[in-house]
C-alpha cells in the first residue's frame, strides 16, 4: 500500500506542479478561454498548486511530518474539485478537451492520497 501511495503522490505532484506552472505563467491564455475567474485568481490557484505539489512529496521524507502531506493533498483536492465545479457550470460537453474531467480526476487522486496518508 505504501508503494502505491508513493506512486500516486508522485503522479499528483507532477500533475499539480505542471498545472500550477501553466496557471502562473500562461494566465493570459487561460483567462481568455475561461472568463469565469479573473487573472489574479488564476495566479493564486497556480501558486497553491505549485506549493501543494511540492508539499505532497517532500514533507514525508525531509521534515518528518507526514501529516503535512495529507493536509497538502486535502487542500489540493478541495481546490481541484471546486475548480471542476466551476468548469461544470460553464461547459456541459464531456470530451477530452473539457477541463472538467481533468480537474475532477486530479481532485479524486489528491483525495485518495490525503485519505491514504491520513
Amino acid at each position: 500500500m505504501n508503494i502505491l501511495l508513493w506512486v500516486l503522490q508522485i503522479a499528483v505532484a507532477f500533475l499539480f506542479i505542471s498545472g500550477g506552472a501553466y496557471k502562473v505563467f500562461k494566465v493570459e491564455t487561460l483567462a481568455g478561454h475561461f472568463r469565469g475567474l479573473p487573472p489574479t485568481v488564476w495566479r493564486v490557484l497556480g501558486v497553491i498548486e505549485l506549493v501543494g505539489g511540492v508539499l505532497v512529496v517532500v514533507p514525508a521524507k525531509v521534515t518528518g511530518v507526514p501529516m503535512l502531506t495529507a493536509l497538502a493533498a486535502a487542500v489540493l483536492a478541495i481546490e481541484s474539485l471546486a475548480l471542476a465545479a466551476a468548469y461544470a457550470r460553464k461547459s456541459v460537453k464531456l470530451v477530452a478537451a473539457n477541463p472538467f474531467g481533468w480537474c475532477a480526476a486530479m481532485g479524486l487522486l489528491a483525495a485518495l492520497v490525503a485519505y491514504g496518508r491520513y
